[in-house]
């Protein structure tokens, strides 16, 4: 990880929450997260506890990121949520095309780099989610589907707008799969998607933040943060397990 980059290390807990779990999971991460300077720490939690959980991280400097977030502002959009009411809930943070939105719901490159401005407009940091699936992996497609993925959102906003934004590297494969890719593999796909942003902006693609994201846990965290363009990690199941998850917090720096 560059020395010059703080670290970023978010906890997706995808539909999983409860209210009193909700309470003693963040009472621990309160209480055991590292002081680092260097250090950027955020949950994100189901919809529904938004609330609760801004209410419990007050004055903590754990941030609260929403898991998606609409592309329009207001209207007829039963079911969306938009940008400006998370920001009202105290969001820093939103999800951008993570693996399960673009799976699932069919969310094209396109809506994602729609999603992504809307955060950005309301003053809230995306989290671009970028990554491959077994099958495109084997077929050697790698860079072709998460510069494909990048460069819709580069289209639309320009390179100007990642100067306030992250990367999130997730391999598909290696998502609740329990399997990860090897720390020198991330770090090639972390490096060639610093080098494609530095063709239009050196500067901003120096500070951006490039996480990795799929079956991180404790025991490999450290091994990834060491690479230079790893900043930091998208945790997955790991996050719900405060332990697991301040353990992955301690290894960034060693």
């Amino acid at each position: 990880m560059s020395p010059v980059r703080s670290a970023f290390v978010a906890g997706n807990w995808k539909m999983n929450g409860a209210l009193a779990g909700n309470v003693a999971l963040l009472e621990k991460l309160r209480a055991g997260l590292p002081e680092r300077e260097a250090l950027e720490v955020a949950v994100f939690p189901p919809f529904p506890y938004l609330d609760q959980i801004a209410r419990l991280l007050s004055g903590s400097t754990i941030g609260l990121g929403a898991q998606d977030v609409s592309r329009h502002a207001v209207g007829a959009y039963t079911g969306e949520v938009s940008a400006g009411m998370l920001r009202e809930f105290g969001c820093r943070y939103a999800l951008a095309g993570h693996s399960e939105r673009r799976r699932f719901h069919l969310e094209s490159d396109q809506l994602v780099a729609e999603k992504f401005g809307a955060a950005q407009a309301v003053g809230m940091t995306p989290i671009l989610c970028l990554g491959e699936t077994l099958e495109e992996r084997q077929a050697d497609a790698t860079l072709d589907v998460v510069f494909r993925q990048l460069d819709a959102a580069l289209a639309l906003h320009g390179v100007a707008a990642f100067a306030h934004a992250v990367l999130a590297y997730e391999p598909v494969w290696a998502i609740g799969t329990g399997l990860s890719a090897s720390p020198e593999a991330a770090q090639a796909v972390h490096r060639a998607l610093r080098q494609r942003v530095a063709k239009d902006d050196l500067a901003v693609a120096a500070d951006l933040r490039i996480v990795y994201g799929g079956s991180v846990k404790a025991d490999n965290a450290a091994a990834l943060f060491a690479q230079p363009d790893i900043d930091g990690t998208l945790v997955g199941g790991a996050a719900l397990d405060a332990d697991a998850f301040l353990a992955i917090c301690r290894a960034v720096n060693g």
